[in-house]
């Protein structure tokens, strides 16, 4: 098979799938559509809820390990779709469907650069870089790019909505990971950063009173101090990828009737952590300064980052890739270990109506991984 036959199998898997409504926590039948499939050319998939992933060939440990992953979980269609977002139509280069971009096609692309390499022989001699000779990588394995690899294709759920039965649930499941490929899509350049999600509760309390009165304590000021600072606090260390860490109130409820003094306020704040940042850290600041009652529900979106060193971005560069900081929040949050966000198709087009992917992007991306991790043995 040549690349073009590839192609053709990755677009005609992406249809599968985009017809096999998968929407978070829904994912069921796409997995078993992909199980299936995986079996069905030689490979040996394992499965843990509605994630699957499979090993390479003569997989060990002892080599660098590099995770290929996407997700195969989609949004909610939104209303202004002109066509039906469960039947794809390919016209032209132009693949319409939901998950086309988001991120259906990094995952057919990875998966099959995955089938490629798989079938190359797994103790090739090392390729000559073309520029200089090995590049080092602090407390990582991946410290040359002539090294043989293993690698692991995993197709994972419930990415839209972080859940706690996605990446999470398979990632104690699986060997060391050195570092991983994340196929969202970002043109095919290489998100070296990408910015964490920490979603803060606050609450101010006071004492109800009649508003004729002028009686009580009013919450809605007690909370207003305290939204004045959300909103003029500038946060010291600024990111040259993802630039400032930065807040926004989002919601805020107060009140019963326009003559009673609220006793009760609440807002909600959305904080987007630069890899300068640790969510506990940004959480104590705000804690500190405000008199408000906080609370994040959670910690665990953590802002990630891979150096610009790294052996992987190095070999991005010397193909004419520009790395850049991503605003948009991924699987990768859940990685602790360095992670390469690069996928086909246009971050822009995600979760919107009418949603694409073209099919010369699909054939790009998969020649690039190729030339990524081929390089990277």
């Amino acid at each position: 098979m040549n690349i073009n036959d590839y192609t053709c199998e990755a677009v005609a898997l992406l249809s599968e799938l985009i017809a096999t409504p998968s929407v978070s926590r829904e994912e069921r039948k796409a997995a078993d559509l992909l199980e299936a499939r995986l079996r069905q050319w030689g490979l040996s998939p394992q499965r843990e809820g509605n994630n699957v992933w499979c090993f390479s060939n003569g997989f060990s440990a002892e080599h660098p390990v590099v995770l290929l992953n996407a997700h195969i979980d989609t949004v909610r269609p939104v209303a202004s779709w002109n066509r039906d977002p469960f039947a794809p139509s390919l016209e032209g280069d132009v693949l319409y469907g939901l998950g086309a971009n988001d991120c259906g096609g990094g995952l057919v692309s990875l998966l099959q650069a995955f089938r490629i390499l798989n079938q190359e022989t797994t103790r090739r001699p090392p390729l000559t870089p073309p520029r200089g000779g090995e590049l080092s990588t602090p407390n990582s394995k991946l410290s040359t790019l002539h090294s043989p690899l293993s690698l692991i294709f995993l197709a994972s759920c419930e990415e839209e909505v972080s859940g706690a039965d996605g990446i999470a649930r398979v990632l104690p499941l699986l060997p060391r990971v050195d570092v991983a490929i994340v196929g969202e899509p970002t043109g095919m350049q290489p998100a070296v950063a990408e910015k964490g999600l920490m979603v803060i509760d606050m609450t101010a309390r006071g004492k109800s009173g009649h508003a004729a009165r002028g009686e009580g304590v009013n919450a809605l000021y007690q909370m207003l101090d305290d939204l004045c600072w959300i909103r003029d606090y500038r946060f010291e260390r600024v990111s040259d990828f993802l630039g400032p860490t930065v807040m926004q109130a989002t919601v805020i409820q107060a009140g019963t009737q326009h003559n009673v003094v609220p006793d009760l306020c609440q807002a909600v704040i959305d904080v987007r952590t630069n890899e300068l940042y640790s969510n506990e850290e940004v959480f104590d600041i705000i804690r500190r300064h405000v008199r408000s009652e906080v609370k994040a529900r959670s910690f665990r979106l953590s802002s990630s980052s891979i150096s610009t060193d790294h052996p992987l971005v190095r070999r991005c560069i010397e193909l004419g890739k520009q790395p850049f900081g991503s605003p948009t929040l991924s699987d990768q949050a859940l990685m602790p270990f360095p992670s390469l966000k690069m996928g086909p198709g246009n971050s822009a087009r995600s979760h919107s109506a009418d949603e694409f992917i073209r099919v010369s992007e699909i054939r790009d991306a998969i020649e690039t991984y190729l030339a990524l991790i081929r390089f990277a043995k």
